[in-house]
């Protein structure tokens, strides 16, 4: 058995999707998420800048004596996952893009799917990658979609702002003829109900989060890094302490959460 906590980061409100889902896979974890609110969104950085940030998370996360790292960000995790496992080689480190990829695998009935993400997401091509690596007859169709990540930090997920942007940008997928589309952002799944009301209820939505958190579950337990004692306790950290993120910590997780500020520059 091992006591210590989970880190997990994003850069911003994001990935409280994934601690959501840790939580309910694995109840008796102790988790440590530091959300990257100062320097929200990753999106659009180059990925020099993504991997500094980073690194400079994952060394803070290291000082909170975590067994594991969720990178709960498509953006890093497509962009500078290989890079930070070179730096941090003792370190587990937990990507989002290959349980996502997977979950598309199976969720496809007519080997057509939807990508959507952050613009470095899908300049990446990370997931078309994996998913075609998995299957080479499935089409994959990605579209970056920016201001979803904006909307989602300002907590307007379900508005008229929110459903006009996302007609915009998903027109064109839908008349890909798409049976699923991939969150390829953690912030997204907080607009689900706006993308399902855009492509129909026809079309599958497919939110990695979920397959992470098992795919985490999955390492301790084959490593025998499960905390098996009910010692249950979260813990939030932020380079920019707001209300914002409180009240999203507060919906999304269905308890309220204080979140301290950190200088993480200076990690």
């Amino acid at each position: 058995m091992d006591k210590r906590p989970i880190g997990i980061f994003d850069s911003g409100v994001g990935g409280l999707t994934v601690v959501k889902e840790v939580i309910r896979e694995l109840p008796f974890e102790e988790t440590v998420y530091f959300g990257d609110t100062a320097r929200v969104p990753y999106g659009s950085k180059s990925k020099e800048t993504v991997t500094k940030f980073s690194s400079q998370i994952i060394r803070f996360l290291k000082s909170k004596n975590v067994k594991a790292v969720i990178i709960a960000c498509n953006t890093v995790s497509s962009n500078s996952f290989e890079e930070l496992r070179e730096e941090f080689p003792n370190l587990p480190i937990i990507e989002v893009v290959g349980p996502g990829a997977e979950s598309c695998i199976k969720a496809t009935k007519n080997n057509i799917v939807g990508v959507i993400g952050t613009e470095a997401t899908i300049k990446s091509g990370a997931y078309e990658k994996r998913i075609k690596a998995l299957d080479p007859k499935i089409k994959v169709y990605s579209k970056a979609c920016p201001l979803f990540v904006p909307l989602a930090e300002e907590g307007w997920t379900n508005n008229e702002v929110a459903k006009q942007t996302a007609n915009i940008y998903l027109k064109e997928l839908i008349e890909t003829g798409m049976d699923c589309i991939l969150l390829g952002c953690t912030h997204y799944p907080l607009l689900k109900a706006c993308i399902g009301e855009t492509v129909g209820k026809e079309v599958k939505i497919i939110d990695p989060a979920a397959a992470t958190a098992k795919k985490i579950k999955d390492f301790l337990d084959k490593n025998n890094m499960l905390n098996k004692g009910n010692t249950e306790k979260h813990t939030f950290y932020v380079s920019d302490n707001n209300k914002k993120f409180a009240d999203i910590c507060s919906v999304t997780l269905k308890h309220s959460y204080n979140a301290e500020k950190v200088n993480i520059e200076n990690c």
